[in-house]
């Protein structure tokens, strides 16, 4: 065996390893983020029973502050069933980020050996195409990875981390606030609140994260399979939902800090009425920067299909054409 087949043996062995690799990783993730999603279930179903329970008794005025007392932890433990539901959405993305590993690693293998000829590169440099997806770059070797896309695979974890913290943090203010009356109960709400709603905004944006990272493993992989397949290896260019999706991101979080920031100023209040007027600008605000967020995930999720549907194209040429 010469030193070009150990080459291409070792490689394999080491495609079979990452393609075992991503399917054991994706598994576990998978079971993980069901597992997640479960309690969110279970938390959003006794916060909706917790709700019934404060309207039924609310009509009593001398149950007031029974009802804020329910009010007051069953509005934390929505928010933490909201983000233990995100948190199972993320551990599915890990799942599907080592899947697309996996699936790239098959490819390098499977793809030379379907093709129909010999695969056949552009001479010449780099060259932009068109295709039906849009322009893409033409070159003789796997691009690069993005900037975004190296922030991103470093990033979701930090993100997703401070989340699951900031959301605990406000869920055990929550239960604090359930045994204060007064300036002090209003003071708790708004830093309780504050700190939800950063933590929804930090694992929203852990989430957005990992879908880049999704866009970065399909933009490694794809190269990679065509230039192990000797072809023009060609890379969608960054579609405009791709820029729009990075902005949206940005601006959501910068909008939930902002809030975190405002309800910090707001707990320093003690007149009743000054406090509910802040908190009845600050709601729609902190629903503005998650809804930022959530229509950068759309863009993204949008943008992964378009790549996905570019790749597969593009395999339809190599397999068939060889080029």
């Amino acid at each position: 065996m010469d030193g070009r087949e150990k080459g291409g043996a070792t490689m394999a062995h080491s495609d079979a390893r990452a393609v075992a690799a991503g399917r054991d990783g994706a598994l576990t993730a998978r079971n993980a983020g069901l597992l997640l999603g479960a309690v969110g279930l279970v938390a959003a179903t006794v916060t909706f029973i917790n709700a019934l329970v404060a309207g039924s008794i609310a009509p009593n005025e001398a149950d007031a502050t029974r009802v804020a007392e329910l009010a007051a932890w069953g509005f934390g433990l929505g928010i933490t069933g909201f983000a233990l539901g995100k948190l199972g959405i993320a551990s599915v993305l890990t799942a599907i980020v080592s899947a697309v590993r996996g699936r790239a690693a098959a490819a390098t293998q499977s793809v030379p050996a379907l093709m129909k000829q010999p695969g056949v590169r552009l001479p010449g440099a780099e060259v932009t195409r068109e295709t039906p997806f849009g322009r893409a770059t033409a070159g003789d070797t796997a691009p690069p990875a993005l900037t975004i896309h190296r922030v991103a695979a470093v990033m979701w974890k930090p993100m997703l981390a401070m989340g699951a913290m900031a959301i605990a943090a406000g869920f055990a203010i929550s239960l604090v606030q359930t045994n204060s009356e007064g300036s002090d109960a209003l003071s708790l709400a708004a830093w309780a609140q504050g700190t939800l709603f950063l933590g929804e905004g930090f694992l929203l944006s852990g989430i957005s994260f990992l879908l880049g990272t999704i866009l970065g493993v399909l933009r490694a992989g794809g190269g990679r399979v065509q230039e192990a397949s000797s072809v023009t290896v060609r890379t969608l260019q960054m579609p405009v939902t791709a820029k729009l999706f990075l902005g949206l991101m940005m601006a959501g979080l910068m909008v939930e800090i902002g809030q975190f920031v405002a309800y910090g100023i707001v707990s320093a209040f003690d007149t009743p009425a000054t406090v509910t007027t802040a908190f009845a600008w600050l709601g729609p605000v902190r629903e503005f920067g998650l809804g930022l967020l959530l229509s950068g995930i759309v863009l993204a999720l949008a943008t992964i299909a378009k790549v996905l549907g570019f790749q597969f194209w593009r395999l339809q040429q190599i397999i068939s054409d060889g080029r």
